[in-house]
C-alpha cells in the first residue's frame, strides 16, 4: 500500500511541521520565554520541548513550572499570561511562515475528493485564526487544537463525519501524532524534517516533506 495510491477517505493534518515550517519558531519562543530564568534552564525547555512535539503548550507550562523552576503549581491566571505572551511571540510568525513543501498542493488537490481536517496541539482559537489568516480555512471540513487531547480530536472527527478508520490517513511529525492515530485504528504518514531526530518507531513510513502525495 502507498500512501499516494490508497484511496483515503478523509485527511487528518497536524498543523505546525506538516502544512507550516513553524517547528523551529515555536522552539524559539519557549526559549525566549524562559530565558530570563537563566540558559540552563532555556536548554532543558528547549530539550522539553523538541521531545515533546504536538503536547499542548499548558502541559508544558506546567511542567516546566513543577520540575525546572522548582515553585508551585501554576495558577490558571499565570497559565493565561504564559499563554498571551507565547502567541504574541508566534502568530504573526506561524502565518508568515513557508508551508511544507507539497502541503498546499495536496491539501487544494484532495479538498476537492475528500474532507481534510486539523488536528493541532497548538490553542483551538489561535489554530483558527492562522488557519484564515493563511487562506486555508474553506479547504478543512474541521479544524481543532487543545486543550482537548489530539486522540480525542481524531476520535470527534471519526465519529461526527461518520469515517472509517483504516480508509483515514493521519499526517504528523511528533509522537503524539502518532498516539493520536494509533488510539483510533487510522493509518499514520510521519513527517520528518530534513536533518531532524526521527523520532518514530522503525516500521513507521515517513517522508521529507508532502511532495510525494501530490498526484
Amino acid at each position: 500500500m502507498t500512501m499516494k495510491n490508497f484511496d483515503w477517505q478523509a485527511i487528518i493534518f497536524d498543523f505546525d511541521g506538516v502544512v507550516v515550517e513553524s517547528g523551529k519558531i515555536k522552539t524559539q519562543a519557549f526559549a525566549e520565554l524562559y530565558r530570563p530564568h537563566g540558559e540552563d534552564i532555556v536548554a532543558k525547555v528547549v530539550q522539553f520541548h523538541n521531545q515533546n512535539g504536538g503536547m499542548s503548550r499548558y502541559h508544558k507550562f506546567r511542567h516546566f513550572q513543577q520540575h525546572y523552576l522548582n515553585k508551585p503549581p501554576l495558577t490558571e491566571t499565570e497559565v493565561k499570561q504564559l499563554d498571551i505572551h507565547f502567541s504574541e511571540l508566534v502568530v504573526e510568525a506561524v502565518i508568515a511562515a513557508d508551508p511544507v513543501p507539497g502541503a498546499l498542493e495536496l491539501i487544494h488537490q484532495q479538498a476537492e475528493r475528500i474532507p481534510l481536517f486539523v488536528a493541532s496541539g497548538t490553542p483551538d482559537s489561535e489554530l483558527k485564526i492562522i488557519v484564515e489568516r493563511r487562506g486555508l480555512t474553506p479547504y478543512f471540513k474541521a479544524v481543532h487544537g487543545a486543550p482537548a487531547p489530539k486522540k480525542n480530536i481524531i476520535a470527534s472527527f471519526l465519529s461526527t463525519y461518520g469515517l472509517k478508520a483504516e480508509s483515514v490517513l493521519m499526517i504528523g511529525d511528533a509522537i503524539a501524532d502518532l498516539e493520536g492515530a494509533q488510539a483510533n485504528n487510522t493509518a499514520f504518514l510521519g513527517r520528518v524534517f530534513p536533518g531532524d531526530p526521527n523520532p518514530f518507531p522503525a516500521h513507521i513510513k515517513i517522508v521529507p516533506d508532502l511532495r510525494e502525495l501530490v498526484d
